[in-house]
């Protein structure tokens, strides 16, 4: 694979796993009923991308954009859509599950 074509599969991958932790998440809150499976699928992959960008680096890590993906990003990106699940139900519910 190309050098150009390596970030790239980076933010497919982080699209897609960000999905299925937003899925899980959802499932630890126990919100997979009331808000259905797009909006958390939704949220996770929010919060799998912006984690993903963002986070790393203080971690000592490369952001997605590089195309690195390790543990240490699979467990920042399933905190970051645990958190943003809370936030949402926050602001629908007036309560954190």
């Amino acid at each position: 694979m190309s050098a150009t074509g390596q970030p790239i599969m980076g933010i497919i991958i982080m699209l897609v796993v960000g999905g299925v932790l937003g899925w899980i998440a959802s499932m630890l809150m126990r919100t997979d009923g009331q808000q259905g499976i797009f909006l958390n699928i939704v949220i996770g992959i929010v919060g799998a991308v912006l984690s993903g960008y963002f986070v790393p680096p203080f971690l000592g890590g490369a952001p997605i954009t590089t195309g690195s993906f390790d543990m240490k990003s699979l467990v920042v990106s399933l905190l970051s859509a645990l958190i943003l699940l809370a936030i949402i139900n926050l602001i629908r519910r007036g309560n954190v599950r």
